[in-house]
């Protein structure tokens, strides 16, 4: 059953995911599978690869920093191209590949799954000393995620 919350910076539950540490703000499992929301505090070497889901919608809402965003395009090159501050949101829907990028040395952003049981896959890659995403290409597929290209260079 989904509860009424509020969470506060730092009251999350804080888990490791390759060389950095994410807040699990809102869990999949407190929401009944309707969201999950995870707060970033990203460095230009945390962007992701070029993505697209399949299975849920994407919302980004940069707190601090300034983030660029690649959007609907298999490729980087071909991608639009948005620059987003501090309090800027984001909606990335399901099957538009995407991929984000801190334009700051530092960025914090809460990501919202919805539904939200992509945060298993976060959960499972764990800590490494750096990201290396093509590593795990099956167990983002068993979530629906896809990588089409590398990320964005730091």
């Amino acid at each position: 059953m989904s509860i009424a919350l509020v969470r506060n910076p730092g009251e999350g539950t804080n888990y490791r995911y390759y060389d950095s540490v994410q807040e699990q703000v809102v869990s999949n499992a407190e929401t009944d599978g309707v969201v999950s929301v995870i707060r970033l505090s990203m460095r230009r070497s945390d962007a992701p690869p070029l993505h697209v889901h399949s299975r849920e919608d994407e919302s980004w809402v940069v707190l601090s920093g300034h983030v660029r965003f690649w959007v609907g395009s298999a490729s980087l090159d071909a991608c639009d191209v948005h620059d987003a501050g501090p309090g800027a949101y984001v909606f990335g829907p399901r099957s538009v590949p995407h991929t984000f990028q801190p334009l700051t040395p530092t960025a914090e952003v809460l990501v919202l799954n919805n539904p939200g049981a992509i945060e298993g896959y976060f959960r499972s890659v764990g800590h490494a000393d750096a990201r290396h995403d093509t590593d795990h290409v099956d167990g983002l597929a068993a979530y629906g995620v896809a990588l089409l290209g590398d990320p964005p260079r730091p």
